[in-house]
């Protein structure tokens, strides 16, 4: 497996998913989000929670781009230094961006977020 496929396996989407879902489960109770959710929660999302959930919509803007350029790099065989690289930043930006995000700090998450993106544009470069 390449560099780049592991990369894409260790993506922190499940921790994304799961890290707010906890939080809002302890914040309106288990009947409600194992409910049909029809009516809005008992109350907003706390400030953690919502930070989560926003770091969580942020991730699922860029990596579906990310799954594609890397399955596309990996199909076309062109696993190389700018796929790794892109790969590498990607990742690890996005591993930076999320406590950054919870603990709401300003400056240097946009900062990982753009380090993210460079990452991303350099895959998506590498295979057009």
């Amino acid at each position: 497996m390449t560099h780049e496929l592991t990369y894409l396996g260790w993506t922190l989407a499940l921790i994304q998913i799961l890290l707010p879902a906890f939080l809002r489960t302890g914040e309106t109770g288990l009947s409600y989000n194992a409910g049909p959710r029809d009516l809005p929660p008992p109350k907003p999302p706390g400030l953690l929670a919502g930070r989560l959930i926003r770091a969580q919509s942020n991730l699922l803007e860029t990596l579906p781009l990310f799954i594609a350029a890397i399955l596309i790099a990996h199909v076309a065989q062109l696993d190389n230094s700018r796929t790794y690289w892109g790969a590498m930043l990607y990742f690890w930006a996005r591993v930076i961006y999320l406590p950054l995000y919870a603990f709401g700090i300003p400056y240097l998450r946009t900062a990982a977020w753009g380090v993210s993106l460079i990452g991303l544009i350099m895959v998506l470069t590498a295979i057009l």
